[in-house]
């Protein structure tokens, strides 16, 4: 049985299973739960639920399944949903600012912007987007608000480029990583991530192998930290005759760097220059 997190693209996986096992996808964007049942329509053995697979646990005890023998966790935001401007994950064109994944959800990027404090949209826009200019563009998102409601991601982008020198603007889109540090801040895709990889570990079979696809740093640290806490290290003095600290191990780390794109792919699919596989098999 393989667990999919991220469930519109998974044709592969379910042809592998054949009829021997079943393949659950988990997504909270009803739209790629939809796309993903129309993709997947000629297989019997998959079930689909829409959820966040930081609830992991909660998911496959609500549908009796204790372990499984695979887990896909594929990170961060969707081509599709970059794809599908009226989403508003894109700083290109003029849109809504929504970045939901899951439309169910009361908080939307528009609420992020206008409502939070000065101080807190600064901190998110650098922790979150590793920006350094994140105060002036902080700065700026609040002046601008006194005026009117920013509404449209054309508005939010003009003001991010405005807030950085035209000197610096030479690393990719000016606004890309703001537009990163609000969809995670939206989606709250960090804090439960360190969490959501033990407890995936701690819900396979023997064997079993957790692998991971990340698209920025924070992400892959966070992912890093956790399957090498899930991995164990005595920390005991050398000179003890046994371990006393209570290490204990989950398992073993397959990658000890991570697999990423080849050239050819990378060139085919720009956008997986940035992605990067962990894998993790529970012992």
């Amino acid at each position: 049985m393989v667990l999919f997190g991220g469930a519109g693209h998974s044709k592969e996986i379910i042809k592998r299973l054949s009829n021997k096992g079943m393949l659950i996808g988990i997504d909270r964007d009803d739209d790629a739960l939809k796309a993903a049942k129309e993709n997947l329509k000629e297989f019997s053995n998959v079930k689909f639920i829409k959820g966040n697979h930081d609830d992991i646990v909660q998911i496959l005890n609500d549908i009796g399944i204790e372990k499984v023998d695979g887990i896909l966790l594929d990170l961060g935001v969707s081509s599709y949903q970059l794809d599908e401007r009226n989403r508003g994950f894109s700083y290109l064109g003029e849109n809504e600012l929504d970045m939901r994944m899951d439309r169910t959800q009361n908080l939307t990027a528009k609420d992020v912007i206008n409502k939070y404090r000065e101080e807190e949209l600064a901190d998110i826009i650098y922790k979150y987007g590793e920006e350094r200019f994140s105060r002036q563009i902080a700065r700026n998102i609040c002046k601008y608000r006194k005026t009117k409601e920013i509404e449209t991601t054309k508005e939010l982008v003009e003001i991010i480029e405005n807030s950085i020198p035209k000197s610096k603007q030479n690393d990719g889109h000016p606004a890309k990583r703001t537009f990163q540090a609000i969809r995670i801040e939206v989606n709250n895709e960090i804090k439960p991530l360190y969490d959501t990889i033990v407890n995936s570990i701690k819900c396979l079979n023997n064997k079993g192998r957790l692998c991971v696809i990340t698209f920025h740093s924070l992400e892959d640290r966070a992912v890093k930290t956790a399957m090498i806490d899930s991995k164990g290290k005595c920390t005991c003095p050398p000179d003890l005759p046994y371990c006393v600290c209570g290490a204990k191990s989950l398992g073993r780390i397959i990658t000890k760097k991570p697999i990423i794109a080849t050239k050819e792919e990378q060139e085919n699919n720009p956008r997986s220059k940035s992605a990067k596989l962990r894998i993790f098999e529970r012992m």
